[in-house]
């Protein structure tokens, strides 16, 4: 199911669920030279009616709105849906894609059930080899902070890495939890504050350092009502490598602050503020005795922007130079649209979207039991019956 560079046409999208980042999408999409959308699917019309206004907007031709997914992938309009549903949905919404031979990407996070990853990764591995593409959006690993750090952790560029930092600050409003049946449910959001809100940021982490081994966490609901999720939560991971890092994520920071990802190793450290690099310091396989001057002149990061910036790096490499929220779905779209034209895997795989879900389930694991657990446990389903908990406040 690959495409001829040479004579490929834009690839035919529809898109399953047409809320906030359906919209997003549609946007995304429109404005991506690689991809039409030209089918929506949404129980609500007001819904579909929205997207497709938009993607009017920008210049391309009014989507056709279907009645139910499967209409949509038998109308032969379609060649790749992109699942934008609750997170509870995504697994059964892009198997169904997948049975009917198409290609499929799923919003973040992959499912709310690290069992069903695991289910659903085989499946995924089955449609790959038949030639269909199966990716999850991560957008943040495009970003061109965030794929020089990975660069330079690669190159052990940082030394030995010695730990880690994910953080959000975020605030989100009672009337934001209010404003749907499935908002704050562990049934269909999966989590709260780690899960929905931060999970980019936790799997960036993950990316950086590697594969957990042990997690010891807390999460709290704090600051709001009504809700089943924590809207706190913190938690210390040990990983494969050593490396011990911290995780701090919070939808109860009022009025709303940012997310930063740190990497600190022997030989240099990195920051990304907001998914902007902020700090970087790689030494040259030496360090100085002189501290303080090493501290004044250590940050690198306009130099390796620059480099970036000039060297045509294949993670900033959007046609659109899209802005803000945009830019990241953008590049990833670069990549999938890469992936389809020449037969090869996607950045995002399954697998890889997998670890980082597992990741976050064990920080519930830990906190509803209130002492550490070892990863491969819950990736490899010791805790797949737990009932997870949060701690009301």
């Amino acid at each position: 199911m690959t495409t001829d560079p040479s004579t490929s046409t834009p690839t035919r999208a529809l898109i399953i669920g047409c809320g906030v980042i359906g919209i997003h999408h549609g946007i995304v999409l429109t404005k991506h030279p690689d991809f039409v959308v030209t089918a929506l699917v949404d129980p609500k019309p007001e819904a579909t009616e929205a997207v497709a206004k938009k993607v009017v907007e920008l210049g391309a031709e009014e989507p056709v709105i279907y009645d139910s997914i499967a209409a949509a992938l038998e109308s032969d309009t379609v060649d790749l849906a992109v699942v934008c549903t609750p997170s509870g949905y995504h697994i059964d919404n892009a198997t169904e894609v997948i049975e009917a031979g198409k290609h499929v990407v799923l919003e973040k996070p992959l499912d709310v059930s690290v069992a069903r990853g695991r289910e659903f990764a085989d499946v995924a591995a089955k449609a790959a080899a038949n030639g269909q593409l199966v990716s999850v959006i991560s957008q943040h690993r495009f970003d061109t902070g965030a794929a020089i750090v990975r660069k330079a952790v690669q190159e052990d560029r940082f030394g030995r890495v010695t730990s880690g930092l994910a953080t959000m600050a975020w605030y989100r409003s009672q009337q934001y939890y209010d404003s749907g049946d499935w908002r704050g449910t562990w049934a269909l959001d999966g989590g709260g504050a780690v899960m929905n809100q931060g999970v980019h940021t936790v799997d960036l982490l993950r990316w950086f350092l590697g594969r957990p081994v042990e997690v010891v966490a807390h999460t709290a609901q704090l600051a709001h009502e009504r809700i089943e999720i924590e809207d706190t939560a913190t938690a210390t991971v040990r990983f494969e490598s050593g490396a011990l890092a911290a995780i701090h994520m919070t939808t109860a920071a009022y009025p709303g602050l940012t997310a930063r990802v740190q990497v600190h190793g022997s030989l240099g450290s990195a920051i990304l503020d907001n998914d902007e690099l902020r700090y970087f310091h790689a030494g040259d396989g030496a360090v100085s005795d002189n501290l303080r001057e090493a501290k004044r002149t250590g940050n690198q990061a306009e130099e390796m922007l620059g480099e970036k910036a000039s060297g045509g790096d294949e993670f900033t490499g959007s046609r659109n130079k899209p802005d803000g929220f945009v830019a990241g779905h953008s590049r990833q779209y670069d990549d999938i649209a890469a992936a389809l034209q020449n037969g090869s895997q996607p950045l995002v795989t399954v697998e890889e979207a997998l670890l980082s879900l597992a990741l976050v389930r064990s920080l519930y694991v830990s906190a509803t039991l209130g002492q550490p657990v070892a990863f491969d446990d819950v990736l490899n389903g010791k805790y797949d019956d737990l009932t997870v908990t949060v701690n009301a406040g």
